[in-house]
Parts: structure tokens; C-alpha cells; sequence
């Protein structure tokens, strides 16, 4: 804005110079406040063997936002909507985000894991080269069960990693204030109080915001990161247009140096970050490839039973062969129908990133 003749013989040369300053230091922070270039509604579908869920990313609207593959929300105080959960199922590629607000999650894998993601809990797995897993949800006590689950990419030199599993107890996510939002610190850093996933090749940022009416938060990320929000309840509004995001919805954000929140009646989010891989994506099902024939390969090797053993998931030498076997009965036939029930396939769907 330039300042009127009345602005300019009113502070005078050297007010003048001041007031410039101002307006240009304050277009400079509007220009690097992110903007919401895309807004999903979360589509009900159902996967697994019978759970009922709302995907806003990783389906036919928004294939992905690089680095991020899929973004599910399961919430249900009926539990028929679980079916039988997400029997055993293979994964390469990848990593696997499971974020509990309520209820729980049992998981059980092909290298002798074992656990309960439980009421605020979350575990960030790196599937690698392979790796077979089952994950039941079971409802709280009053049968309610919230939970999230984020597919995120790994560049091709990582794909080849041995598993791991990063299991967070409630107590382990860090807590910390921003602006006046209250913020479950799952991965990134919030006003020096860094959250406890690490070792992640993508730097991401996940961050559980929750905002009392009239609240208002600002967080800086790197310029370069892609960055989503879910809203999980109530609504806000998102950088200097105010763009409004309500529960179910997934705003997808441009380029910048921070994101700004706030929200007249209150309301949560889910904020998303993380570096771009920028490299090709060969997907379908459970596995997330860079080429076709190595997505062909990975069906290939589940069939051939190379997935099922010890030494192509870099299992454990103590892991008993009658453990491993219990935990990989699912049959090819399974395996097409969840690769069906993705609908992805081969080919390219909308695409951020």
C-alpha cells in the first residue's frame, strides 16, 4: 500500500521512511504465509476386512501430496464399523503412520513384533524391503474407537531398508503451547520442544493442534516442505485469506514460510509436513514402488513366499518359525482383493507435488 499525501505530511521524511518499512516488512509476512491451493472432503470407504473409514488423500479426488500417500480417519461408536480389522497384509516401500486419539489399535507383524497403540498413542513404521503386519482396532470402554492412519513415501535407496518400528506411548508424545493452541508434538519441533520420532529421511512434521474459540497459532516450517491439514473437529481458518477447514476436510497448502490457524468457535487439526521426494511412484495395494517392474517384482516376491521369511524382512534369529507362520496366512486371493480395493492400480491419479 502506498502511503496518501495526508500520511506523508503528516510523519513527515523520516516517518515516512518508517511507515514504508512497516508496510513493506508487512507484505513480506503475508507473502510468506501458506495459502490453501486445494480442499478435499473426506469420502467414506471401506478397507480392510469390513472397516468403515473417510479418506481425504490416497484415493481418486487426491492420489497424493509428495512426500504423503494416504490419510484415513476411523471413527465409529459402533463396532460392526471395524469388521474384522486389517488382517495380516504385506507392505514394501514405504512407512505406515498409526495415530490413536481413542480406542486402540493391536498390531502384530512377520519379525515378532507385538503391541497396543492405545488412547493418544501412535508408532511410525518403516516397512523397507517387506513386511507382513496385522492391525485389529478394538473401541474404548464407553465403545468408541478415533484413530488415524498416514502412508508416507521413502525415496528409492531407502526402499531396500530392513523394518522398523518406532512404538510411542501416550506419555512419550511431547506437549507443548503455540500461540494459543495446545500441541501434541508426534514428530517436528514446536517452541524448542521437539517430538520423540526420529531418524526419519523426510523430516516430517505431525502435529495434533487444538484451538479454544477466538484462538489463534503460528508455526514456521521449512519452505520447501509440502504440507497438508485434516480438520478432526470443529473448524478454522487457514493463512491470510482465512480459508476455512472443518472436521472431514483436507486442506492441501501452498509454498511458504509459516502456517498461521485460528478459529472463532474452536476447533482441531492435524498438521502435516515434510520434505518432497520428487521421484516416480509406482503403487498398488500394499506396496509403493518407483518403477512397475519393481512393483511387479514385489507382487512376485509375495507370491514366491520370499516376503515370509526370516531373512527377507530381517527378522530377528529368535523369532520362532511357528510365530512367523501364524502371522503370514493371508492367501493370494486376499492379496488381490486389497490391491482391488485400493483402485489405484498402475496408473496416475491427481497428484500433488
Amino acid at each position: 500500500m502506498t502511503p496518501t499525501r495526508r500520511e506523508a505530511l503528516r510523519v513527515g521524511a523520516l516517518g515516512l521512511v518508517a511507515l514504508c518499512s512497516c508496510q513493506a516488512g508487512r507484505r513480506r509476512h503475508q507473502a510468506d504465509v501458506r495459502r490453501v491451493l486445494q480442499r478435499v472432503d473426506a469420502r467414506a470407504s471401506v478397507d480392510g476386512a469390513g472397516v468403515h473409514l473417510r479418506r481425504s488423500l490416497g484415493g481418486a479426488a487426491l492420489a497424493m501430496v509428495d512426500p504423503f500417500l494416504l490419510l484415513d480417519e476411523i471413527r465409529t461408536d459402533t463396532a460392526a464399523d471395524l469388521g474384522a480389522g486389517f488382517p495380516d497384509h504385506p507392505h514394501r516401500g514405504f512407512e505406515t503412520v498409526s495415530y490413536v486419539l481413542e480406542g486402540a489399535f493391536a498390531h502384530a507383524d512377520s519379525v515378532g513384533n507385538h503391541g497396543r497403540i492405545a488412547d493418544g498413542g501412535a508408532q511410525w513404521m518403516t516397512a523397507g524391503r517387506g513386511i507382513i503386519h496385522r492391525e485389529i482396532p478394538t473401541p474404548s470402554a464407553r465403545g468408541s474407537l478415533w484413530g488415524l492412519q498416514i502412508w508416507v513415501n521413502l525415496p528409492a535407496h531407502r526402499k531396500w531398508t530392513a523394518p522398523r518400528y518406532q512404538d510411542l506411548e501416550p506419555s512419550r508424545i511431547t506437549r507443548a503451547q503455540l500461540g494459543d493452541a495446545d500441541v501434541r508434538v508426534v514428530a517436528g519441533t514446536v517452541a524448542g520442544h521437539r517430538g520423540p520420532i526420529d531418524g526419519i529421511v523426510t523430516a516430517p512434521t505431525l502435529l495434533d493442534l487444538a484451538l479454544p474459540a477466538g484462538g489463534r497459532a503460528e508455526h514456521a516450517l521449512p519452505g520447501d516442505h509440502a504440507a497438508v491439514i485434516y480438520g478432526l473437529a470443529g473448524q478454522v481458518a487457514i493463512g491470510s485469506a482465512a480459508t476455512t477447514v472443518a472436521a472431514g476436510q483436507l486442506a492441501v497448502l501452498g509454498p511458504g514460510a509459516r502456517v498461521t490457524i485460528g478459529s472463532t468457535t474452536g476447533g482441531r487439526v492435524l498438521l502435516l509436513a515434510a520434505a518432497p521426494i520428487r521421484e516416480p511412484v509406482a503403487r498398488r495395494g500394499p506396496f509403493v514402488m518407483t518403477t512397475d517392474d519393481e512393483l511387479r517384482q514385489a507382487f512376485a516376491d509375495y507370491r514366491a513366499r520370499r516376503l515370509r521369511t526370516a531373512e527377507s524382512l530381517g527378522a530377528s534369529p529368535h523369532t520362532s518359525a511357528r510365530r512367523r507362520r501364524r502371522a503370514l496366512a493371508m492367501t493370494d486371493t486376499e492379496l488381490k482383493l486389497m490391491a482391488a480395493a485400493a483402485s489405484i492400480g498402475l496408473s496416475r491419479s491427481p497428484t500433488i507435488g
